[in-house]
């Protein structure tokens, strides 16, 4: 399939973050060319009028599988969440309640400019998860979580130590490189509260051999820091992390909002990456993580949504706005930038999943996942500025074009080969059914 989208502003986040004026085209998933209208025949023709045409966003944490819990664990701080509302209806999941929670998320990301994710699911039944995945044509890394090490959990989430092992290699076996490469698996440890250190060092262990991304939270609350700290005899706990050995490039950590000066050394001597997730951190109360002063420090941070439990919208740009104006309060205004927020959004991102070669920027011989944001809308006029409008007047219904690995899944707000109202309905009966099954 060539693909030439035309007429467009390309925001192309390329190293000089320049902004070109003009086409884009697509061959076989690739971007091959920017700039001025090549020559050539096309199998599809795009008129842009205009319009922003952005690298698709990269959410680095999210859990697709919580879609379906929206609006069933709202006001409360994140262990009560988690034992009270999550854990119950993350158990109580099916097969059918998996793949209702994935195609809605799916759909929600996809009309909203999303083309990447890195997801932790629940602990049985990933295999449904990748399989939804693959036939929306999203690209993501997935992890199985993984939850040896605590008895506050339901029964069906209670793991033995070398079964949750097998079960996330198996499920990298099977994966790993699907669905003409965009999908992949990650390990996915819950966090250091619910994994015994056995488990903690194996991962650590297989993740350097098998060169595989580790997805976890860390220091996400001030409560779960302290019952780390009791835990580990005293480590705080990136501290812990880093010494069951997982502190590595590959590690993905989500969150780190209370995070001290040593820890923030160590994430950055390590090249540890960490993934803010500011629409999260506030509601439930956990806290403003130091984003400004990290990337200061040369620490990656990516930003996601993180579930819809925990946020109830997956719009990454409500994500960009908070990142940026967050900091201001935090520190002051400018601290973190409109372009600094969208270079996180994307850039970051690639970065965070070692895809940096592959996707983040508009640039030739990169993957073609792209979106194309409308500047027609009265909530964005004038329009003076490309950042500031993306940043922080834009918003997910903005989109109007989703492309992933070259295919258009999403044009003029609707999806290709997908029935919106179908989803969203059968969401809701799955939801109902799931809460009743937990209790909720």
């Amino acid at each position: 399939m060539r693909t030439l989208i035309r007429n467009a502003t390309i925001l192309t986040m390329n190293d000089r973050v320049e902004i070109v004026h003009g086409a884009v085209s697509v061959a076989d998933g690739r971007i091959v060319s920017v700039g001025p209208e090549p020559e050539g025949t096309w199998d599809s023709s795009i008129d842009a009028g205009g319009a922003y045409l952005v690298p698709g966003f990269i959410q680095t944490h999210i859990h697709l599988c919580q879609t379906l819990f929206r609006g069933y664990a709202d006001d409360m701080p994140l262990l009560d969440w988690l034992k009270r509302c999550v854990w119950p209806m993350e158990a109580a999941h099916t097969p059918s309640t998996l793949r209702a929670a994935t195609r809605l998320a799916a759909a929600e990301l996809l009309l909203s400019g999303t083309t990447t994710v890195l997801t932790m699911e629940t602990v049985h039944d990933t295999d449904v998860v990748f399989e939804t995945l693959a036939e929306t044509g999203m690209r993501a890394v997935v992890g199985k979580c993984m939850m040896d090490g605590t008895d506050e959990v339901p029964r069906r989430l209670q793991e033995r130590t070398r079964d949750s092992i097998d079960e996330s290699l198996a499920l990298k076996k099977r994966w790993d490189g699907a669905a003409n490469g965009r999908l992949y698996a990650a390990f996915a440890p819950r966090f250091a509260v619910s994994c015994s250190r056995e488990l903690l060092e194996a991962v650590a262990h297989l993740s350097r051999q098998e060169r595989t991304i580790v997805h976890t939270h860390a220091s996400e609350n001030r409560e779960e820091v302290e019952v780390v700290r009791r835990l580990s005899g005293g480590f705080s706990n990136l501290e812990y992390l880093a010494d069951t050995g997982l502190a590595t490039p590959h590690l993905c950590a989500a969150h780190c909002v209370w995070v001290t000066d040593a820890e923030q050394a160590l994430l950055a001597e390590r090249d540890v990456k960490v993934l803010h997730c500011p629409g999260s951190n506030l509601k439930l109360g956990s806290g403003i993580a130091p984003v400004a002063e990290m990337r200061r420090r040369g620490i990656s941070v990516s930003l996601g949504s993180d579930g819809a439990a925990c946020n109830n919208r997956l719009d990454m740009f409500d994500e960009i706005r908070l990142a940026a104006t967050l900091q201001a309060v935090k520190e002051s205004p400018g601290a973190i930038t409109a372009r600094d927020a969208i270079w996180m959004a994307t850039r970051e991102g690639a970065r965070a999943l070692g895809m940096e070669t592959e996707l983040g920027s508009i640039e030739v011989g990169k993957r073609a996942d792209l979106i194309l944001v409308g500047r027609d809308q009265p909530h964005l006029a004038p329009d003076v500025d490309p950042w500031s409008t993306l940043a922080y007047s834009a918003r997910g219904t903005d989109v109007w074009l989703t492309m992933v690995d070259g295919q258009v899944l999403m044009r003029d707000r609707r999806l290709a080969g997908a029935d919106v109202e179908e989803i969203s309905r059968t969401a809701r009966l799955g939801a109902a059914e799931l809460a009743t099954r937990a209790g909720i």
